[in-house]
């Protein structure tokens, strides 16, 4: 572990870069890090992969520029708290301690934050593809993502409406949609029951065969480029004039030039430890249900207006996803809801979906009132900041990556590469929570 040198009474670091997450945004932050010239190393208490990186939808949602919530969550919160298996739960047991959680999220619906929330989800969206094509064919894994288009799907005539009212929307800002009658939707996918009425088609949309091979095959790129891994966690972490000095549960202390937290909705303590700033950070507990059986059942991932949920084809079946609870990080899954999504999905088809060998599955999303992830460099460049993406963190994560080396460049870089991505990082900034209160 680090060393010292008793003449000079200095620290040398164990590594450059201290990355503290092994999912999906932590990996492909290390490996553009070590394509730099870092000495990189990875924390995680899991295999890499493990945590909510495995479990997402598969879908790669540029299409989802709006935040997480409008308005009428006011209207929806008696039945949020009531309902077990409503698409959108919160917790009574959770709320107390989700309210300011809450209250800040109703703050940013004001229109002039609810318009830079959707300013900045669609700046790193527009980006998002692009740069997963640059990340994946640098490890020849440009198979892994199929770029095929998505569905939004309605069944119920009254929906066209806010089908319409949608398109509009999502026009005004130029993301790509196109409306389809029902018919023309199952020349697509034929086994859609006769009762879908149309829907939207997403052509800039794609989706990953398999999550969690997207990861391992990032993580042996990494390893093969020098990055080290290590399964430890991370208790709590000090920035001094050296560097970062990180205190692990199982190991010495470990010294770094720099620390990267990419843990998601584990992200917030290390954070106040490291930059002295609270984040209000909640995690929306995210299920999936994998239908081994149903591997040719759907060509792309198709989402439910009415019943709120999707699904997505992959090489090991159909993945139904999409509900949200917030219950925190600590009460035991529901795994009902994961169940739920089989039930969500009756009527959808001619025939009902194979539920034999089905596995359910829960994790945790991070998720910032603000809906924007934190992106960011503090402490004159020793703590890097790539969290809070909630349901966008596959989506985002190859731009997140490019985004994160472009920041650590700014610094002593080893080498003169510069990251393709480099937009103004303001709306992804730490400071704009510099005045939330302290517990």
């Amino acid at each position: 572990m680090a060393s010292q040198d008793p003449a000079a009474g200095n620290f040398k670091p164990d590594c450059n870069i201290v990355v503290i997450g092994a999912g999906i945004i932590g990996i492909a932050c290390a490996l553009s890090l070590s394509r730099l010239g870092w000495r990189v190393l990875v924390l995680d208490k899991q295999e890499p992969g493990m945590g909510a990186s495995y479990g997402n939808a598969g879908h790669m949602a540029t299409e989802q520029v709006f935040p997480i919530a409008d308005a009428s969550i006011l209207m929806r919160l008696p039945k949020m708290l009531m309902d077990p298996m409503g698409p959108l739960r919160l917790d009574w047991r959770h709320f107390p301690k989700a309210l300011p959680w809450f209250a800040q999220l109703l703050w940013n619906l004001r229109p002039a934050p609810y318009q830079a929330s959707v300013a900045g989800i669609r700046s790193l969206n527009e980006a998002s593809l692009y740069a997963w094509h640059r990340l994946l064919d640098s490890v020849n894994g440009g198979h892994l993502l199929k770029k095929e288009g998505s569905f939004l799907i309605y069944e119920d005539e009254r929906s066209r409406e806010a089908i319409d009212v949608l398109e509009s929307r999502l026009d005004a800002q130029q993301v790509a949609a196109e409306y389809w009658q029902g018919d023309a939707v199952r020349t697509i996918a034929p086994q859609l029951s006769k009762r879908i009425k149309g829907g939207l088609f997403f052509p800039e949309t794609a989706h990953v065969v398999d999550p969690w091979q997207v990861v391992d095959t990032l993580t042996k790129a990494a390893k093969a480029n020098g990055v080290r891994f290590q399964r430890d966690e991370v208790l709590t972490g000090k920035v001094d004039d050296r560097g970062v000095n990180l205190k692990m549960a199982n190991s010495p202390a470990i010294r770094a030039d720099k620390v990267l937290v990419a843990c998601g909705a584990h992200s917030a303590p290390l954070t106040t430890a490291l930059t002295g700033t609270r984040v209000p950070l909640d995690t929306e507990r995210g299920y999936h249900l994998m239908l081994p059986r149903e591997k040719e059942r759907l060509p792309v991932a198709i989402t439910s207006l009415e019943r709120r949920f999707i699904m997505t084809p992959m090489d090991e079946g159909l993945r139904l996803a999409g509900t949200v609870e917030f219950a925190g990080l600590h009460r035991p899954p529901n795994m009902q809801r994961a169940w739920q999504l089989h039930r969500l999905s009756q009527g959808l088809f001619e025939t009902d979906l194979d539920t034999a060998d089905a596995r359910p599955w829960m994790g945790f999303r991070p998720s910032l009132p603000d809906s924007l992830p934190i992106i960011d460099s503090a402490k004159d460049g020793k703590v890097l900041l790539a969290f809070g993406h909630h349901h966008l963190g596959l989506t985002q994560a190859a731009v997140t990556a490019e985004l994160i080396a472009n920041l650590a460049i700014q610094g002593d870089s080893p080498t003169s590469s510069t990251p393709h991505y480099q937009p103004d990082h303001k709306p992804y900034r730490l400071t704009r929570f510099s005045s939330y209160p302290s517990e």
